[in-house]
């Protein structure tokens, strides 16, 4: 991999309220090994041009604030090494199919709401146990994948079926759903099935797997639904 010293930033810039149209800006950045891409937004931010938006928090990769579309793909700012690219030029723009508030920051309404419908919380209808609620290595493996979501919205901008539907749920919303269905310590299935077995829930899914393809944390977001399709199926048939 070669060696560089300076790349140059290509940023999307916009601000729907200035009536501009979006443009790129361009910034030279110098590179130290190991530097991030978030980091050199940041050297952009203080040394270059301090109107630059976007956002960020835990700069570790979990937070998935810094969700961005970043030489073609989508991916974490901050888990985005410079050199990996191995490119002269960084090209960043917001995420793709979702409403500019400015520069690279998206906004997230829609998103959160759908994740709001699928009741992305543990249910319990039966009286808590003396201490904590068990789960075998077995049951806990069950969700392991799902439980590593951090809702940067990666899944549900590159989802066609969002782009055609904005009352389609997502893939994030629905790997949540799918997260607690597996749960062997919820007692919400029915409710959350109800939810999202509809033609904006799991029904328009037309496993295309670009959520599987985008999610930096390597989440299929395919396989919950189609568990959850499953599922569904089984419920509606009194099999399950």
């Amino acid at each position: 991999m070669e060696t560089r010293t300076q790349v140059k930033f290509k940023v999307l810039r916009f601000d729907p309220d200035s009536g501009e149209e979006p443009r790129f800006d361009y910034y030279d950045v110098p590179v130290r090994e190991g530097q991030t891409v978030l980091e050199g937004l940041f050297y952009i931010l203080d040394k270059l041009d301090g109107s630059l938006a976007f956002r960020y928090s835990c700069r570790g990769a979990v937070c998935g604030s810094c969700a961005m579309y970043i030489n073609g793909a989508h991916r974490l700012a901050c888990g985005t090494q410079i050199a990996s690219l191995n490119a002269d030029t960084i090209t960043i723009s917001p995420l793709p199919n979702m409403p500019v508030i400015r520069d690279l920051v998206v906004d997230m309404t829609s998103f959160f709401e759908n994740y709001e419908r699928v009741r992305p919380y543990l249910i319990r209808k039966t009286p808590p146990p003396e201490k904590e609620h068990l789960q075998s290595p077995a049951q806990r493996k069950e969700i392991d994948e799902m439980t590593n979501c951090i809702l940067c919205a990666s899944c549900y901008s590159a989802c066609p079926m969002v782009w055609t539907d904005k009352r389609y749920l997502g893939p994030a919303a629905l790997v949540k759903a799918y997260r607690f269905v597996a749960d062997s310590r919820d007692e919400g299935t029915k409710e959350r099935l109800e939810i999202v077995a509809d033609e904006h829930g799991v029904w328009r899914c037309h496993t295309i797997f670009n959520c599987a393809e985008a999610c930096p944390k390597k989440i299929n977001g395919t396989y919950s639904i189609q568990q959850l399709k499953k599922r569904a199926m089984l419920q509606r048939l009194k099999f399950w």
